[in-house]
C-alpha cells in the first residue's frame, strides 16, 4: 500500500501474467473507450507481455482508466490531471534542449471530453515534429505527471525493469542503509522530524564506508534533509535509490559521540544484507515470559508466522504479554492485518473502504483464528505505512491494545487495484478510500501513540531502544 507494497503486490499479478488489448481506434484517430472497460485488471494463466512503447493513446487510456475506477473518479476535476501532465511534458521538453513555442497549455473547460481533445491536439502538434526516442520519454513523462496529479500516495504506474538483470534472491539494490525517515516521507512530508540519522546498516555500500546507527545525516548531494523544520524530500529519496537509479549519492555525516564531520559518497548497487537486518518475522523471549516479535511486513502468510511464533515462545511457560514491533513495517495486504487482528479481538470492524459517494465495504476481525487472549503492546515510527496503520488504528480505535513510539506515516490511502493499459504496463490506484474503525481519516494524518517515546541518534549508536524499554513496563506482571 505504499511504493514498496504496490511494487510488491503488482509483482505477484505480473508473474501470474496480464494480458492488454489495444484500445480500438475511430477514423478521426480518436479513442473509441469509454468507461469501465478502459483499463482491464490483470488475468492470470499466461506469460506477461513485453512492454510497447508509450504513447499518446496510453496516455488517454489511463486518463480515462482514472475517471472511471478511482475512488473518487467520479466527483474528479479532470484538468487537475490533465494540467499536471502538461507541466510534466514542458519540463522535460525543457530538458531535453528541444522546447516548442507552440507547447502552450490548452484553455481547459471542465468538460472532459472536449478538455481531452484539446490536450491532445497540442501534445500530438508538439510531438510530431520530434524524434521518435523523445516522444516516448515525452509520453511516458506525461503519463507519470497525469497519475501524480492524483496527489494519491497509492496511486503509481509500473513500467521498466524493477530489478538488475543480475540480481539473484534475497540481493537488496541502493546504498544498504535504513534511517529514521523513509522513502515514504515523500508522501507525507509532514511526518517527518530532524534529525535524519541511520538506524540500520543492512550492508553493501553503507557497510563498507563505515557508517553506524546513529551517525546522523547533515546533507545529501548538497542539500539539507531539513529545512526550517520541514523535510526536504527530494534529498531524504535519494537515499533511498532503486534500480535503475545508480547516481553517487554524497553524504555528508556527524558522529555525535566523537564530534568526527566527514563526506562518503556511496554508489548503488545490488548487495546481499545482513539476514539479521532482513527477517520478515524475527521473535524472542524478553523477561521470561514476554513475546516479542517483530514484523517488517503484511506480506502473506504474515499472520500465521507470527502465531507460530509466539507459540514456540510460549512453549513450557505462561505468556504474561505480547510487545509486536512494526517499526519500518511498509505495510501488505488488509486480509493479513484482520487475520492478526483476529488473535486478538473477534467480532470487530477493522477498517472501512468507501467510495467518494460514502458507499463502504467492512473489513472485519478473522474470527476463524483462536484468541490469544493476551495484553499487546504495539511499537509504531515514521516507517510504520499502509496495512500497518490499518493494524495500528485497530488496536488503537478497538482498545485491544497499546501503541508507544511514535506517529505512523499517514500513507493510507486505500488498497492499490492494479489494471493493465495497452502497451502491457500496469497502472494502479485506489478503487476505494481508507477509514478507520471509528470512521476517522488516517490518510496524511497517521496513527498517533498512546505513548510518545521518539528513537534519538545517541539511543540508536549506543543500541538502546528506549520504545522498547517503555512497552514492558506496561506489561509488568
Amino acid at each position: 500500500m505504499t511504493l514498496k507494497t504496490v511494487t510488491a503486490g503488482l509483482v505477484l499479478f505480473l508473474a501470474v501474467g496480464c494480458t492488454g488489448q489495444t484500445p480500438p481506434r475511430s477514423q478521426s484517430g480518436k479513442s473509441a473507450l469509454a468507461g469501465p472497460s478502459a483499463c482491464p485488471q490483470p488475468q492470470g494463466g499466461a506469460d506477461r507481455r513485453p512492454e510497447t512503447p508509450t504513447t499518446i493513446d496510453v496516455i488517454e487510456q489511463a486518463y480515462l482508466c482514472i475517471l472511471a475506477d478511482y475512488y473518487s473518479g467520479a466527483t474528479l476535476d479532470a484538468r487537475s490531471l490533465l494540467s499536471a501532465g502538461f507541466v510534466a511534458f514542458t519540463q522535460e521538453l525543457n530538458r531535453s534542449g528541444r522546447d516548442l513555442a507552440e507547447a502552450t497549455m490548452p484553455a481547459l473547460t471542465g468538460d472532459r471530453k472536449a478538455d481531452w481533445a484539446a490536450f491532445e491536439a497540442v501534445y500530438r502538434r508538439n510531438t510530431d515534429r520530434l524524434p521518435d526516442d523523445l516522444e516516448e520519454k515525452l509520453a511516458a513523462v506525461t503519463l507519470k505527471g497525469i497519475v501524480a496529479g492524483l496527489g494519491d500516495n497509492h496511486a503509481r504506474w509500473m513500467y521498466g525493469a524493477q530489478r538488475p538483470p543480475d540480481s539473484y534472491d534475497g540481493d537488496q539494490y541502493g546504498l544498504g542503509l535504513k534511517a529514521n525517515v523513509g522513502p515514504q516521507v515523500t508522501d507525507n512530508p509532514g511526518t517527518a522530524l530532524p534529525p535524519l540519522f541511520v538506524v540500520t546498516v543492512l550492508g553493501g555500500p553503507a557497510k563498507a564506508a563505515g557508517l553506524r546507527p546513529g551517525d546522523i545525516v547533515e546533507s545529501i548531494n548538497g542539500s539539507a534533509p531539513f529545512s526550517n523544520g520541514q523535510v526536504t524530500p527530494a534529498a531524504v529519496t535519494a537515499l533511498y535509490p532503486r534500480y535503475p537509479e545508480a547516481g553517487p549519492v554524497r553524504l555528508e555525516l556527524l558522529r555525535q559521540d566523537t564530534g568526527r564531520r566527514w563526506t562518503v559518497t556511496l554508489k548503488p548497487g545490488l548487495y546481499q544484507p545482513d539476514p539479521a537486518t532482513m527477517e520478515a518475522v524475527s521473535s524472542r523471549l524478553l523477561r521470561e515470559s514476554i513475546a516479542y516479535v517483530r514484523l517488517s511486513g503484511f506480506a502473506s502468510d504474515a499472520a500465521e508466522r507470527v502465531f507460530r511464533a509466539i507459540s514456540r515462545l510460549g512453549t513450557g511457560q505462561t505468556l504474561t504479554g505480547v510487545v509486536l514491533d512494526l517499526r519500518g513495517n511498509g505495510g501488505g495486504g488488509p486480509e493479513e492485518v484482520n487475520r492478526l487482528l483476529g488473535g486478538f479481538a473477534h467480532g470487530k470492524v477493522t477498517a472501512y473502504q468507501c467510495t467518494v459517494d460514502g458507499t463502504c465495504e467492512t473489513m472485519r476481525t478473522d474470527d476463524s483464528v483462536a484468541l490469544l487472549n493476551l495484553p499487546l503492546v504495539v511499537l509504531t515510527d515514521r516507517g510504520c505505512a499502509s496495512a500497518c496503520e490499518h493494524f495500528s488504528s485497530a488496536v488503537k480505535d478497538l482498545g485491544v491494545g497499546r501503541l508507544v513510539g511514535t506517529r505512523t506515516a499517514g500513507v493510507v490511502s486505500g488498497p492499490a487495484r492494479p489494471y493493465v493499459l495497452s502497451n502491457n504496463t500496469v497502472l494502479a490506484f485506489p478503487s476505494r478510500h481508507h477509514l478507520a474503525p471509528d470512521r476517522e481519516v488516517i490518510d496524511r494524518v497517521g496513527v498517533a501513540p498512546d505513548l510518545y517515546v521518539p528513537l534519538t541518534p545517541k539511543d540508536a549508536a549506543a543500541g538502546r531502544d528506549p520504545v522498547l524499554a517503555r512497552a514492558l513496563t506496561l506489561l509488568r506482571k
